[in-house]
């Protein structure tokens, strides 16, 4: 098999992956009272946003299934790599 042709976001155990608007970060920042590069990180070449148009800084939405409180959202911030 083709390591090339695999589409990431298809596979059962990835979660949705999204990227938020200015609005949306500047919101989830002030509710926490943290910076953005306190937010955990995730690089710009990582498979699972491969196909969302990032740019550095930009903030992403990781919507997880959770046995216990049935849907939970992470957030990382996009940086080279």
């Amino acid at each position: 098999m083709d390591d090339q042709n695999v589409e990431v976001t298809k596979h059962i155990l990835v979660p949705k992956h999204e990227k938020i608007n200015q609005e949306e970060t500047e919101a989830l920042l002030e509710k926490y009272n943290i910076s953005l590069m306190q937010l955990p990180k995730i690089f710009v070449s990582d498979p699972a946003i491969e196909h969302l148009e990032v740019e550095i800084n930009d903030v992403i939405k990781i919507m997880r299934n959770s046995p216990t409180m049935g849907k939970s959202n992470y957030y990382r911030v996009v940086i080279n790599g």
